[in-house]
């Protein structure tokens, strides 16, 4: 008695790069004795042998279930539309590193069943490679020309190039095809140039580039003494400014104080009274010294030029007065000698 058999038993190991699509073959033979229901089940075997059997998709009374496993809900199908025509395969879309693993496809229809492995590999491609120099770019020195990549599946291969000049790496360079570094003993000025390096696997590449400028030793005495020059310069511009700033600050304070400053020490203004006094006192004083001679011209004199200012008199007073009747001032008093004044008598004699 002849029962199923799987046919498709040339491949068991695939490799796919991140973000391809695989197809795992599970093509079958059915037998005239195989009568019962057509039961095709795909499970992930778990690395861990103390893992129960994961079922991904299931054929089972003409009907497909792919709601077990959440990781491949959406990506994953059966690639025949009707499993009965004897292919089971199964097609995972847009791989990921986590779709690493064992798949095993059973089919069973009673009384036949059979099943097989597929060890399916999702590799990295390299990506986001990137070259870097380490060491002083000085004639004589050792230069190390590193690459990484951030991305990719081991194992990882680098390999360095020069882009110019004689494309051919120096002969005292040191490739590292493991680490991505290239080391360059005694530099020297033709070894000027552009490098390329190119990071690769089992399922792709990825490539970056450096430019390498050899130059000659650096006059560090020069720089130094430009360094300490720039900053006594640097520091004098700033005390220079502070200076104006606190000068500036100390006159607008200076200014204000003396706006709103009152001075004790400064006497009032004279007021007009005192001035209509010290004018009048001016002229009483004046006619101590007055002589016969000059009295009618003091007589002629208008009173109106004195100012009309009341200085200190009552109410009741008249402004006005004869000048032949003004008191001399008591020169007692203050000290001065007495001085006669000459008077006129009514018959025109001085008296």
């Amino acid at each position: 008695t002849r029962s199923l058999t799987i046919t498709s038993v040339d491949q068991s190991m695939f490799e796919k790069a991140q973000g391809e699509k695989v197809t795992l073959p599970c093509t079958f033979e059915l037998s005239e004795e195989d009568e019962g229901p057509l039961d095709i089940e795909w499970v992930l075997i778990p690395a861990d042998n103390q893992k129960k059997e994961q079922i991904i998709i299931m054929y089972a009374v003409d009907r497909i279930y792919n709601h077990y496993y959440a990781a491949l809900t959406g990506r994953m199908q059966f690639s025949s539309l009707d499993p009965r025509s004897g292919d089971g395969s199964l097609e995972i879309q847009n791989l990921k590193a986590a779709d690493t693993g064992t798949y095993q496809c059973k089919v069973k229809k009673a009384p036949g069943v059979q099943s097989r492995k597929i060890q399916l590999t999702v590799l990295v491609k390299p990506a986001r490679t990137k070259c870097s120099i380490e060491g002083s770019q000085e004639i004589g020195k050792d230069v190390t020309l590193k690459c990484v990549s951030q991305e990719g599946s081991p194992l990882l291969s680098y390999d360095w190039r020069r882009v110019s000049g004689t494309q051919s790496l120096p002969a005292t360079s040191t490739l590292n095809k493991n680490t991505g570094e290239l080391l360059l003993k005694n530099a020297s000025l033709e070894y000027s140039g552009t490098y390329s390096c190119v990071a690769s696997n089992r399922v792709g590449t990825d490539e970056c580039s450096v430019e390498l400028n050899v130059t000659p030793p650096v006059n560090k005495a020069a720089i130094i003494i430009g360094a300490i020059i720039g900053t006594l310069l640097g520091v004098s511009i700033l005390c220079s400014i502070i200076f104006c700033f606190c000068k500036k600050h100390r006159e607008k304070k200076y200014e204000k104080e003396v706006h709103h400053d009152i001075r004790e020490d400064v006497p009032p203004p004279k007021s007009r009274s005192s001035t209509a006094r010290s004018y009048i006192g001016s002229n009483r004083s004046s006619l101590g010294s007055m002589s016969p001679s000059n009295m009618e011209g003091y007589t002629k004199t208008p009173y109106s030029q004195v100012p009309s200012e009341d200085f200190e008199r009552a109410p009741a007073q008249s402004p006005a007065f004869a000048p032949s009747k003004v008191a001399a001032p008591n020169l007692s008093r203050m000290g001065a000698v007495p001085v006669m004044i000459p008077a006129q008598s009514k018959d025109g004699s001085i008296v």
